[in-house]
């Protein structure tokens, strides 16, 4: 009798995304692509809001079952998250959550995080903060530098997991020891990493992680999560207040009672929750999530850098300038093709440039960030994509 072969989790997991019939999708680092399950769940979300004007019971215990889904998958404790608009929207939350004085210090490298980790903390400057700045080092994040700069004023180090261009990861183990021995927050901005490349923020000594989920996330646009470790979420102050930050002692109180104005705040993370929440989006990412839970994170990850490993080594062959040379401990799930640039619209080398729309005319999905091409794999995503892109640039190149 013969063995049944073991069915492959991840062509089971591609079988559920629909736009893989039509494209190939190289594009999670700008979003995702929803799977059949998450559209049926929004589906029934909405049929029953047009319908019966939903059920705002069961809207919250959605909130607070994919709050904990998400504090599960990097390892934290559901006080230690709230909910957010977006990732600017949590970086936001943790800079005005100081009370800056004259000698306190962020450091950064601004020219590889994205804009919106940067003006935050220029925004900072009227308290008094002071702005360190460091420059990349062949386009990674120097994390020696940051460690080296670092004093009794430095009160936050923030930086990307992975930068959106050239994208490449950030030793943030090493960071998060040296803030923890020196006192400092380490603040991370995980759009590109999280749900694709496995988190473990007690591991890696994070302290607070900001994360939107249109990306790895495999959700919709309009809703993210901010992870602060407790320890410092209950130093913070919300510059924002509602009702949800306020602890009135009585976890079955209707969102419309209030205590006195002698208030105490929410533990942990759940002081920043401000006013109603995202229900359509939070009700697409509960089911996301329990899809990234049933592969893993540490499995999704091995299956995207293996990808992008492989792609990245065929792009060579082909004598294409992929950024930081042959896969290392550098690549995780993105590639980037071509030279970096300040060209968020097109590529200033003319041969990038027509592979570029070589691809996109036959259904290629892809980015280009600071002049480069960004392909980024997922848990979606086979060998056969890497062939078919492959192909399609060596027969543009043949040209």
């Amino acid at each position: 009798m013969n063995k049944p072969k073991d069915i492959d989790p991840f062509a089971a997991a591609r079988a559920n995304y629909p736009a893989l019939e039509r494209w190939t999708y190289l594009d999670v680092a700008a979003r995702c692509v929803l799977s059949r399950s998450v559209r049926a769940a929004l589906d029934v979300h909405l049929d029953d809001f047009m319908v019966n004007g939903g059920d705002k019971k069961r809207y919250f215990e959605i909130i607070e079952e994919t709050r904990g889904r998400f504090a599960r998958l990097i390892n934290a404790e559901a006080d230690e998250v709230a909910y957010t608009k977006n990732i600017s929207d949590g970086l936001n939350m943790i800079a005005t959550g100081f009370q800056w004085k004259r000698g306190d210090n962020v450091i950064l490298c601004p020219e590889l995080e994205h804009p919106n980790n940067v003006y935050p903390w220029y925004n900072m400057r009227r308290y008094g903060l002071e702005v360190r700045e460091v420059a990349p080092r062949d386009g990674h994040i120097p994390v020696d530098e940051i460690i080296g700069r670092m004093d009794g004023g430095t009160r936050v180090v923030t930086v990307s997991t992975v930068s959106f261009a050239p994208g490449f990861r950030t030793n943030v183990d090493a960071l998060g020891r040296a803030c923890r021995e020196r006192g400092a927050m380490l603040l991370v901005d995980a759009a590109q990493s999280a749900g694709v490349l496995h988190t473990d923020v007690q591991r890696s000594r994070i302290d607070a992680l900001a994360v939107s989920t249109q990306k790895g996330l495999l959700g919709l646009y309009g809703m993210g999560f901010l992870y602060c470790r407790r320890e410092w979420a209950e130093r913070l102050e919300p510059a924002y207040l509602a009702r949800f930050g306020v602890d009135l002692g009585d976890a079955d109180a209707h969102e419309a009672s209030r205590g006195g104005d002698n208030y105490r705040l929410m533990p942990g993370a759940r002081r920043f929750d401000c006013g109603n929440y995202n229900y359509t989006a939070a009700v697409a990412e509960h089911v996301a999530l329990g899809e990234l839970a049933a592969l893993g994170t540490e499995r999704i990850e091995r299956h995207a850098t293996g990808l992008a490993h492989q792609f990245a080594r065929g792009m060579m062959a082909l004598d294409l300038p992929v950024s930081g040379g042959a896969p290392g401990p550098h690549l995780g799930h993105i590639v980037t093709v071509g030279r970096l640039s300040d060209n968020h619209y097109g590529a200033d080398d003319e041969r990038i440039q027509g592979l570029y729309e070589h691809l996109v005319e036959n259904r290629v999905k892809l980015s280009i960030r600071r002049g480069t091409l960004r392909f980024a794999f997922h848990l979606y995503n086979n060998s056969d994509d890497v062939a078919r892109v492959l192909e399609l640039s060596r027969s543009f190149l043949r040209r």
